[in-house]
């Protein structure tokens, strides 16, 4: 274990070395989150649309970006890079299990984004008004998915990531993530407003578990026995993404080549 918090104090070094990126990235998503207040904003005006109200989608804004926000961190361009390079083989020596150590990286950097999500959410609270909290049950309900969202968004990514082991371009995995990501989680709009077979799919997908569930948690759109069953599928995703995350490294592994004397 203390290899792992060597890993995870290393991340939170390199993210407060290297601000500057980290920022960037926040404000590329605080970028979409002033957009998208703007224009749900006007559509939601006169009346609502799919039973939601403007202040139930301006809480559903802040939980999405809180969940965009997170595990932003995670090196995945580096990892990325290190595996098409064949630096990876240098992490096979090392006396650490690949997958965790990378888990232990995300986890490092975590309590800053946190912070900043506190300190952007904070003032959109202060500039548009507060929100109501949910009761006990939904409240913690709520709490556990949005834990829950942090491995199995590190398992999407770390997942996509490894796919460098079969393709050359790691910058068409991401891309290729980013849109299914956004439309299938909910991050862009809510999955009420998707067709009728899409928006089941996206429900029972792994990537309702990054947006949609914890917001529709919080804002009280489904009852307790519901959100168990939502929260439920998050832990599922979560573990069956673990091992198959585990079974991909293997298989990378067996196609690794690297040359040098």
């Amino acid at each position: 274990m203390r290899a792992y918090r060597a890993l995870a104090r290393a991340t939170a070094r390199s993210a407060l070395t290297y601000r500057l990126n980290l920022l960037l990235g926040l404000g590329t998503v605080f970028v979409q989150l002033v957009a998208l207040l703007a224009v749900w904003r006007v559509i939601l005006a006169q009346s609502s649309v799919n039973g939601f109200t403007w202040p139930q989608m301006r809480v559903y804004l802040l939980v999405a970006f809180a969940a965009g926000t997170v595990v932003s961190a995670f090196g995945d361009f580096r990892m990325a890079f290190r595996i098409l390079d064949g630096d990876v083989a240098l992490d096979l020596v090392k006396p650490v299990d690949y997958q965790k150590a990378r888990f232990a990286e995300t986890i490092g950097g975590l309590w800053i984004e946190v912070l900043l999500i506190g300190v952007v959410v904070g003032v959109t609270l202060a500039v548009t008004g507060g929100v109501r909290t949910p009761a006990g049950p939904a409240l913690a309900l709520f709490v556990v998915s949005m834990l829950l969202l942090v491995p199995l968004k590190f398992l999407i990514v770390y997942g996509s990531t490894l796919l460098c082991f079969w393709t050359q371009n790691f910058i068409g995995v991401q891309w290729a993530r980013l849109a299914v990501m956004n439309l299938l989680s909910g991050a862009l709009i809510p999955l009420a407003y998707l067709p009728g077979w899409l928006a089941t799919v996206a429900q029972w997908s792994p990537f309702a578990g990054l947006t949609s569930t914890p917001a529709l948690i919080f804002l009280g759109r489904v009852d307790v026995r519901h959100g168990l069953t939502l929260v439920a599928v998050q832990l599922g995703w979560v573990l069956l993404l673990w091992f198959g995350a585990r079974l991909m490294w293997r298989a990378g592994l067996r196609r690794l080549t690297v040359n040098g004397g």
